[in-house]
């Protein structure tokens, strides 16, 4: 009798459903993970509406922290057992883009180039890890144990959320004495404000209009918080900067007013750095683009996945530089998933992460 586990499943638009599914089968390469703490992401709501396209009958979720209850005939350097977590983004190691080193865009060759976010497979092109058990494609490519003494909820971050954020920071190439602007603090636009920090922007401006969004902005490293409710934030970031703009614009949100207000706020010259995932076409306004000449960068970024990157961030929470545990504001069950769901899709009672236990 094929032995069955509980999983959140994709029925159809405005519908995940928690029911049964067999436990994955596990190949030469693969590994078997427990899941023991996971999330709900704002992609799996774009999921959960229609607005992006999954096949019906998947697991949803891509943000895993578990244990390895069993390893692939030609696994090496793991063991069952171990603590890991696995990037929302899992790179072979081995295909083209791999080897140019672009691994978030690990995808099947389509008839016109790639698809995005190819590497993007947990909730996308693969079951998910919101469920009991998570199968690990290309284990070793993919799994980074987690350091001794650091919880489920210090590093459930670092899957999606924190590399996101950071990478959003790394992608606009922030230097020592930046001034930076930081458009939304969702859990996304926090860490990208908290990368900005670590990575020595000095005047660090965020926007928002939700209290606790904006008090825990402060925490993660603003030092001017903009209730763009309030206030015109255009005029308020130039004020701020004394006329002359920011250095980098980070733009966590994927809307046309923030990407455009972003781009308004650059210096000649100044990074553009869009981390939003966009579902309309974007409009470059001629006077904010400068026409054109303004020697500006507009730049995008995935998820960047893969081992050494979740090494590296779980350091950064084990170094005490960095906290997270402040973004998760509520946990369930597994078998609370759909009231979950409820909570965070409609943004109720101040939510920024979940933590789902099975």
């Amino acid at each position: 009798m094929t032995a069955k586990m509980k999983a959140a499943i994709f029925v159809e638009p405005n519908r995940i459903v928690l029911d049964e599914k067999p436990i994955p089968d596990v190949g030469p390469l693969d590994a078997l993970v427990r899941i023991t703490t996971t999330t709900i992401c704002g992609t799996d709501i774009h999921i959960l509406k229609g607005e992006y396209p999954v096949a019906r009958g998947l697991t949803i979720g891509h943000e895993p922290v578990g244990i390895i209850e069993k390893l692939g005939s030609a696994v090496e350097g793991y063991r069952e057992g171990q603590r890991v977590i696995a990037g929302a983004i899992t790179p072979s190691g081995h295909s083209n883009a791999c080897l140019c080193g672009c691994l978030s865009q690990d995808g099947p060759r389509m008839k016109y180039g790639f698809k995005p976010m190819g590497g993007w497979r947990f909730g996308n092109t693969i079951d998910g890890a919101q469920a009991e058990y998570l199968l690990v494609p290309d284990a070793m490519a993919n799994l980074s144990p987690i350091p001794d003494g650091l919880s489920d909820e210090q590093v459930l971050m670092c899957p999606d959320i924190m590399s996101t954020g950071f990478s959003g920071a790394e992608s606009g190439r922030i230097r020592i004495g930046d001034t930076v602007a930081v458009f939304a603090q969702g859990p996304i636009g926090l860490c990208a404000t908290a990368g900005a920090k670590l990575m020595g922007a000095t005047k660090i401006i965020t926007v928002d209009s939700v209290p606790s969004r904006m008090e825990i902005s402060r925490r993660m490293g603003a030092d001017h918080v903009i209730d763009f409710s309030k206030a015109d934030v255009v005029d308020e970031i130039m004020r701020l900067t004394d006329g002359r703009g920011v250095d980098v614009a980070i733009e966590a949100l994927g809307r046309q007013e923030t990407f455009e207000a972003a781009l308004r706020v650059l210096r000649p010259g100044g990074t553009l750095s869009s981390l939003g995932v966009y579902s309309k076409d974007l409009t470059i306004p001629l006077d904010a683009f400068l026409a054109g000449l303004g020697d500006h960068t507009i730049v995008t970024t995935l998820c960047p996945g893969g081992k050494e990157r979740m090494r590296r961030l779980m350091d950064v929470i084990a170094s005490g530089r960095l906290d997270t545990r402040p973004l998760v504001t509520h946990r369930f069950t597994l078998d609370q998933i759909e009231e979950a769901y409820d909570l965070f899709g409609h943004q109720r009672d101040g939510v920024l992460k979940v933590a789902i236990t099975p």
